[in-house]
């Protein structure tokens, strides 16, 4: 190969097969990388934006409550006024009578003999005040096919009592009024706090067994505790 002159002979000779690489420049690269992340960043801003938008129109258009997320309770609109009592027991009680409170009077309308005193010494190891322990009445004995009917005036069951004395018997019925008439106390000395507060007569009935387990009982009386949802629900 004829080389010009001045170009040094074999020093700038090309020999062999291999020839530089030549790599291209990195800056392209970086910069698509860079536009990749601009436009995912705008698109969730874009997205959140509109989700803001969203949300301020539904308020604007609707009633100015926005729709409650998943799992968030809604708050009660018709929760009564504090002071408000619902009429009857027929709802859950946050508060309910203290046992001692109570005054039970207990009749046997079976024909099974002593059965109303051992209930009535049951009921009194359980805290319950004892009235009455006696037959029941003509009208009720022998006509109670239940394992137990619980009958009170309404004070009785406004206040929660029946539904206590009910907690001590699963399957007991409840009625409004008394078994009988109620006797006069034999004991001068009877807690006052007792005698004021409301009787309850326990009609044993053909269906009776043994009263509930002390600790069935209290798992009945705490879901009688237990508040409703309307009254759990957070205030607006």
């Amino acid at each position: 190969m004829l080389t010009p002159p001045g170009m040094g002979g074999k020093k700038n000779r090309v020999t062999g097969d291999r020839y530089p690489r030549m790599r291209p420049p990195r800056r392209r690269r970086r910069t698509v990388a860079v536009a990749l992340s601009t436009l995912a960043v705008l698109g969730l801003v874009g997205t959140g934006t509109l989700q803001l938008i969203r949300v301020f129109s539904a308020d604007a258009e609707g009633d100015g409550t926005r729709p409650a997320a998943s799992g968030v309770r809604e708050c009660a609109t018709d929760r009564p006024e504090a002071g408000d009592e619902a009429e009857g027991a027929s709802g859950p009680l946050a508060e309910l009578p203290e046992p001692k409170t109570i005054t039970v009077n207990v009749y046997n309308a079976t024909a099974r003999t002593g059965l109303a005193q051992q209930t009535a010494d049951a009921l009194a190891e359980r805290g319950f005040t004892i009235g009455t322990v006696d037959n029941a009445p003509e009208e009720l004995d022998g006509k109670v096919a239940a394992p137990g009917l619980l009958m009170g005036a309404a004070d009785a069951q406004e206040s929660g009592a029946l539904a206590v004395v009910g907690a001590q018997l699963a399957g007991a019925e409840q009625a409004e009024g008394d078994a009988a008439a109620p006797a006069a106390p034999e004991d001068e000395e009877q807690d006052e706090e007792a005698a004021a507060g409301p009787q309850v007569d326990f009609v044993i009935g053909e269906g009776f067994k043994n009263l509930s387990a002390p600790q069935d009982a209290a798992r009945a009386l705490e879901e009688l505790r237990k508040p409703t949802e309307e009254e759990t629900a957070p205030a607006c």
